[in-house]
């Protein structure tokens, strides 16, 4: 009896050392030590977390994160300006933590604690720049300052690639002879080939030029569009990007609309949603289907072609 009181007693303070885990120490010492063996993508967590929770949210006990003070902080965030997109972002990890703090059995399950709510975004209109418009954008980027801004928004409209895997492209990674660069992981976690057109092989051989008079590294594993000063892969282009988009008085365009006209181009040349959706690499044609409406003509035509031969003129 004595024994199993002991234990029990032993249990109890592990349970109760454990519930004061802060926010901070569980992140550190079990998440992301899980997330980063058993994850793909832990990178974007640390990540997150880092700039969006540690400081913040990180000396709350883990037990101390219930509704109202999880309230608090997305209110925070909506007040100070971060687009909803980016705070739902943020929801998303946290309550991955939370979940898993109360499945590891750090923290007691709570029938009352619900979830922290995503925030409503609405559907974002698609936005397809016509020729007048990528011709203004392109003549901004080439006037920018930033060394590859024009190269790197010229690559993504020829190849409907996204901002990330062109951000992380390396040389090794295109196959020149074959005109295809391979995408060693994409957004749904698989690699894609990407089918490069004229044009495309001969905006990456010219940032290789570009690369060349900052004498970096051309080809192998360095990246194609490689930081002078930090001679690694750029973050972003978004500083250069709204300066060259605003100047061509394209402010509602997106990086990713981008994508969205290159397929729009495609379909209203009368290439087919199957063809569509293997070039961008989409996993299911209902992705692509969005796109179906930008060609009714092209969408009329074809099925004037069983009208005709129903109605004996192709006869």
């Amino acid at each position: 009896m004595k024994l199993f009181s002991r234990i029990k007693s032993t249990s109890n303070s592990n349970r109760s050392q454990q519930q004061r885990l802060t926010l901070n120490q569980f992140f550190d010492q079990h998440y992301y030590p899980h997330a980063k063996a058993t994850t793909k993508q832990h990178h974007h967590a640390f990540s997150i977390y880092n700039t969006h929770l540690r400081l913040r949210m990180g000396e709350y006990a883990l037990e101390d994160l219930k509704t109202a003070v999880l309230d608090v902080w997305v209110r925070e965030q909506i007040v100070a300006g971060y687009q909803r997109s980016t705070i739902n972002k943020h929801i998303h990890l946290m309550n991955r933590l939370l979940n898993l703090a109360r499945s590891w059995r750090y923290i007691d399950f709570d029938r009352d604690q619900q979830p922290i709510k995503r925030l409503s975004i609405g559907d974002h209109k698609q936005r397809f720049l016509s020729s007048a418009e990528i011709e203004a954008l392109l003549r901004q980027c080439q006037r920018s300052t930033h060394p590859y801004l024009y190269l790197f928004i010229k690559l993504l409209l020829l190849t409907g690639a996204r901002k990330g895997e062109a951000l992380r492209v390396r040389w090794c990674d295109i196959n020149f002879d074959k005109r295809v660069w391979t995408v060693p992981r994409s957004k749904n976690g698989r690699s894609r080939r990407i089918v490069l057109n004229d044009d495309a092989v001969e905006t990456v051989l010219a940032a290789g030029s570009v690369a060349e008079r900052f004498g970096l590294r051309v080809g192998g594993n360095a990246y194609v569009f490689q930081n002078p000063r930090t001679q690694s892969s750029y973050q972003s282009f978004y500083a250069a990007w709204y300066i060259a988009r605003d100047a061509a008085e394209l402010g509602d365009v997106r990086i990713h609309d981008l994508r969205h006209t290159f397929a729009s181009l495609l379909v209203n040349k009368g290439v087919s949603l199957y063809e569509v959706q293997t070039l961008l690499g989409h996993s299911s044609i209902q992705m692509t289907q969005r796109y179906a409406h930008l060609a009714p003509d092209l969408l009329h035509r074809r099925a004037q072609l069983v009208g005709d031969i129903v109605g004996g003129k192709s006869i």
